[in-house]
């Protein structure tokens, strides 16, 4: 009897997650390892899930879940500061017609839902483990295990995130770079006016919006400028927050009664990184934020690792050879669609930073996420 090739995925964010399930559903055996302890489960405020991310939840038999535990929405709205609604934009069903357009959610509940398709496709998941990488030959890795084991398999799948460890040990020196913006996030109670996503750009902060994420919840960012992480302690976070949002009309003044507790409160640098060239080396290869990251400005970044996911799944699924030409496919194919909306995530937020008050930043949306409807 013919043995199932072997994949070790490194990483069980989004993109690890995802991989795993549909190699499993193809009869592969996979290993999971994640080095955090709680599999990424109560890490996060919210996420905004756009058509094209939809199409791939689907593709991973948890589409009615993750819309049963979100809410679901097809507009945009742009405001002044003051919340005076400026223009509303229908968004585009980037997944196709038969999807909505936009689900916005918890991401522990996301992460969630994805851990247990894992769990139920049978993939050996080891928490708590992270991987050195031995050597590897035109056949396979050998793998040391951070509990000490060794193992060797057909393909080492580095989806490990922005600051992935198996990135730089392969030799892509690649790194993130701050874009000069940071963001404050809550999860907060919804206001029930609040049935899309609002932006306002300009005020206080460079970018105030915020997503529902279920008939109760929404989460709520403010984008400024970065500042050193070490001269903001993080009992002052809610503090900070509240002074910029509190200066917001519309539904802000609902929300920011509830910016109260710090340790609620994330502050993330906007970073950007892009690795040219190939994305593998030999039997190693690179998906999601290990490849690519960009700022949230379009909502993009866990649909562009679904995304990598997906086409990485079937290409290894449907070839009897696991070549370099296989790889180069690969890549070829999300580079395309991953560069531009890098580059628009980037531009959106220079355009702020610059201070150009008339840039077209619906304009720039709409062509970027027209794209975005053919299949990746």
């Amino acid at each position: 009897m013919t043995q199932p090739r072997t994949v070790l995925v490194v990483g069980g964010g989004a993109a690890g997650n995802a991989v795993t399930i549909l190699l499993r559903r193809a009869g592969l055996a996979v290993d999971l390892i994640e080095a955090k302890d709680d599999w990424n489960a109560t890490a996060g405020s919210g996420i905004t899930l756009q058509g094209n991310a939809l199409r791939v939840l689907r593709e991973l038999g948890v589409r009615e879940q993750v819309e049963a535990s979100g809410f679901g929405f097809g507009s945009v709205g742009i405001t002044a500061p003051d919340g005076t609604v400026l223009h509303v934009q229908d968004d585009l069903r980037t997944g196709g017609d038969d999807l909505p357009a936009t689900v916005g959610m918890q991401r522990p509940r996301l992460q969630r839902i994805l851990n247990e398709a894992v769990r139920a496709g049978g993939a050996t998941v080891r928490l708590g483990t992270t991987a050195e990488i031995l050597g590897q030959d035109a056949d396979g890795v050998c793998v040391r295990l951070s509990h000490g084991s060794e193992h060797r398999y057909d393909l080492v799948i580095a989806a490990d995130g922005v600051g992935s460890a198996t990135r730089a040990a392969i030799g892509i020196t690649t790194r993130p770079e701050p874009t000069g913006m940071a963001i404050w996030r809550i999860a907060a109670p919804r206001p029930r006016g609040v049935t899309r996503t609002d932006l306002a750009y300009g005020g206080p902060a460079y970018i105030a919006g915020y997503c529902p994420t279920s008939e109760t919840t929404l989460y709520a960012y403010v984008v400024e400028a970065n500042r050193d992480r070490a001269s903001i302690p993080p009992g002052s976070y809610a503090q900070e927050m509240r002074r910029l949002s509190r200066r917001y009309g519309g539904f802000w003044p609902e929300i920011t009664e509830h910016i109260t507790d710090p340790a609620k409160v994330n502050y993330t640098w906007f970073d950007r990184m892009l690795v040219e060239g190939s994305w593998h080396r030999g039997r190693v290869v690179l998906i999601g934020d290990a490849a690519h990251c960009c700022p949230p400005t379009l909502a993009q970044g866990a649909a562009l690792s679904l995304e990598d996911a997906w086409v990485l799944a079937q290409l290894l699924t449907e070839a009897d050879t696991w070549d370099d030409a296989l790889f180069r496919t690969y890549h070829e194919r999300r580079i395309a669609r991953v560069r531009p909306v890098v580059e628009a995530s980037v531009q959106i937020g220079r355009w702020q930073l610059d201070g150009v008050r008339d840039a077209d930043v619906p304009g720039l949306m709409a062509r970027t996420m027209t794209m975005l409807r053919e299949l990746p």
